[in-house]
């Protein structure tokens, strides 16, 4: 079968959040299997104002694309960094580029590039007190700031004959892996840390990103997993989480809504 038949016979499904408003638990089954929802904090409701978080994925034939960014509230606009970021991202993975550290790396540098520039359109509000706008507009200089995850499933095909799992990270949202009932997240590291992230002005802060790549040994049976830490409630749960559960999880409820910002997406196939 070519290319191009193989495409046709899988057509492309496409997933952006929207930062101003909340994504029930959906799903979308084809050649792989996508659960995804996304709820902004319970004071961002409130105040009417845009969720820091972005989500994104796209299925195009035999491959799987995604990207989860998670915003740094105490820059200045991440909302703007976390989206971004993850569209130019999910833009590149989805072209099937070169997925190894140094291409990534010249990636991310570009997309720092163009980023200032667009960033420094934005000004502080006429009429904003003296005082806070001294503050917002040192945290403009600085830049804004977002962590993320991203990465590419590509099934087996003439090119990949076992499959490939490739991803990579800066910051603390969480990344889990199964194979069946394993867990298999310690092929990770001990990688995951608040202080690293990307930036507007800086480009990779707190270090190079993390990059992991591997083939799929087996043909079915993985479970992908992430979510941004609103959802840290999931962190000792191994089991599948049925829907309506992940939507508890997702009103939060108990907390009368969510205490931070949650972007949630499993990838099953």
């Amino acid at each position: 079968m070519k290319s191009s038949d193989a495409f046709k016979s899988h057509p492309s499904y496409f997933y952006e959040s929207k930062q101003n408003s909340e994504q029930p638990i959906s799903s979308f089954e084809q050649v792989f299997s996508c659960r995804f929802a996304y709820g902004r904090a319970a004071e961002t409701v409130l105040l009417s104002e845009k969720g820091q978080d972005y989500l994104g994925f796209a299925v195009d034939s035999s491959a799987c694309s995604f990207v989860l960014c998670d915003g740094v509230g105490l820059s200045y606009r991440g909302d703007f960094a976390s989206k971004f970021l993850g569209r130019n991202l999910l833009e590149w993975l989805r072209k099937g580029n070169d997925l190894s550290a140094q291409p990534f790396e010249r990636k991310l540098q570009e997309l720092t590039e163009l980023s200032s520039r667009e960033a420094d359109l934005y000004r502080v509000e006429e009429g904003t007190p003296p005082l806070l706008k001294e503050v917002l507009e040192e945290k403009q200089r600085l830049g804004s700031e977002s962590m993320y995850i991203c990465g590419r499933v590509d099934l087996p095909n003439r090119i990949h004959r076992k499959g490939r799992l490739w991803l990579a990270w800066q910051g603390d949202s969480r990344l889990r892996l199964f194979h069946n009932q394993t867990e298999l997240s310690s092929r990770f590291g001990d990688n995951f840390h608040t202080s690293e992230r990307w930036s507007t002005r800086h480009g990779s802060v707190g270090g190079k990103p993390h990059v992991f790549q591997c083939n799929l040994d087996y043909l079915t049976g993985y479970r992908l997993l992430m979510y941004s830490d609103g959802l840290n409630d999931l962190d000792p749960i191994s089991e599948w989480v049925p829907d309506t559960e992940v939507q508890v999880l997702m009103n939060a409820l108990h907390t009368d809504g969510l205490e931070d910002d949650a972007s949630f997406l499993e990838i099953m196939w």
